[in-house]
């Protein structure tokens, strides 16, 4: 019995989804719930695992775009499991066939040298599919001077829309010039639309401000230790700058809204989502009412998600929604920057690398860990005054925690 495995909806607002890779090949044996493909929408990358085992018969190639409940492959249940000698007198059949292969691609070469030079030049640059060579035509662009990116060479509609020609670079050098060229995700692609869109869409607008880090260091000198030993996490700077995010959008409300058509929503929830960088890149997870959450509650759900975004196990729900972003550049070393929008919010924070530099303290030049906060915000909602209270704001908590993060005792905000 042949059973048909549709893509599954990874989300409401999801419709299709690209195979990125095929993790078994044609004709392989799969256990049940075994991760068979990856899948990309828009959102998230997903793993596709087996429905059931038996061998697997794939209909989709990697590259290609299919709808939510399509059929990509097919898995025979009632064949059964090759035993591991099969198994190896497969793998040996295997390796005969490719040295046979290889035998028989070194007599042609010798036959006709010319023939072979044709044909690997027709296998590199493949054939284009229906929809590919359909937009080839239509911009007079021969098939032979654009590089597949589909299995074995195959030119797909991407490859196809992508081939513009390319600009001259001006004149060589003598140095090696080499190129490589890869199909960017459908995530990847999604989150360049969704950059230029905040770019193009909002009157977006930075503010910027510093911090003195020295507080924090202190508290984190101190308690660091026993806040991991009782809590199993570390004591990190994001869960000081997500409770002095809390505490900013409690004053400043008009932050912590969005634009809908004509109207304006403002949330009495704080859904923090924070940008973590993961193997697919960029993901930005959101810590559910991080309102309701503690020290050691921030600092375990920020674990909990880098560990699944690392991972590739984040789900497009955990990625759903948000009211504000932090974006820590600062650990990849940034000084400054200014964050773009995650729209449909209307708010990011940039936190930067923390550096020691000479500032005046009650009339003298002293040394501290400096930080250089900004807030990226779209004015079209956000006047100056609550973009530039709500970032000294956040100062004013960093600088204070003890009496504005922990109303003044520290064990008990810490759990300790």
């Amino acid at each position: 019995m042949a059973l048909e495995m549709k893509v599954p909806s990874p989300g409401e607002s999801i419709s299709e989804v690209e195979i990125a890779e095929w993790l078994v090949q044609d004709g392989d044996y799969v256990e049940k719930d075994q991760a068979v493909a990856e899948v990309d929408s828009d959102k998230a990358t997903l793993e596709l695992p087996a429905e059931a085992a038996g061998i697997i018969t794939l209909k989709a190639e990697e590259g290609d775009v299919v709808e939510v409940g399509q059929v990509v492959c097919l898995i025979d249940t009632e064949a059964e499991k090759p035993s591991e000698d099969a198994s190896d007198k497969k793998q040996d059949k295997a390796k005969d066939s490719d040295k046979k292969e290889e035998a028989s691609k070194e007599d042609e070469t010798s036959k006709d040298n010319k023939e072979s030079s044709s044909s690997e030049k027709s296998y590199a640059s493949g054939s284009p599919s229906p929809a590919a060579k359909k937009t080839l035509d239509e911009k007079g662009i021969d098939a032979k001077d654009v590089k597949g990116t589909g299995r074995d060479g195959r030119i797909t509609k991407y490859d196809a829309e992508q081939a513009d020609g390319k600009p001259s670079m001006g004149t060589p050098g003598n140095g090696a010039r080499g190129e490589s060229r890869s199909k960017m995700s459908m995530l990847r692609r999604k989150v360049a639309e969704r950059l230029v869109s905040a770019k193009n869409e909002t009157a977006m607008l930075t503010t910027f401000n510093e911090v003195n880090m020295q507080p924090i260091f202190d508290l984190r000198s101190q308690y660091k230790e026993e806040f991991k030993e009782k809590h199993g996490v570390g004591l990190g700077f994001m869960s000081f700058f997500t409770l002095a995010v809390v505490r900013a959008l409690e004053k400043f409300p008009a932050v912590n809204s969005m634009i809908d058509g004509k109207e304006m929503i403002t949330y009495d929830y704080k859904d923090i989502s924070i940008a973590v960088s993961g193997p697919k890149g960029l993901m930005v997870p959101v810590m559910r009412n991080a309102e309701n959450l503690s020290f050691r509650g921030v600092e375990q759900e920020v674990k909990r998600l880098a560990l699944r975004a690392r991972d590739g196990k984040i789900t497009v729900d955990e990625m759903t929604g948000g009211t504000f972003t932090i974006s820590n550049g600062g650990v990849f070393g940034s000084m400054l920057s200014t964050p773009i929008i995650n729209p449909p919010q209307s708010g990011i924070l940039g936190m930067h690398n923390i550096v020691e530099r000479p500032v005046a303290i009650d009339g003298k030049v002293e040394i501290r860990p400096i930080m250089y906060v900004a807030l990226s915000y779209d004015h079209r909602i956000i006047d100056g005054r609550e973009s530039v209270g709500f970032l000294v704001a956040i100062k004013e908590a960093l600088e204070s925690p003890e009496e504005l993060l922990m109303d003044g005792n520290v064990k008990k905000a810490l759990e300790l």
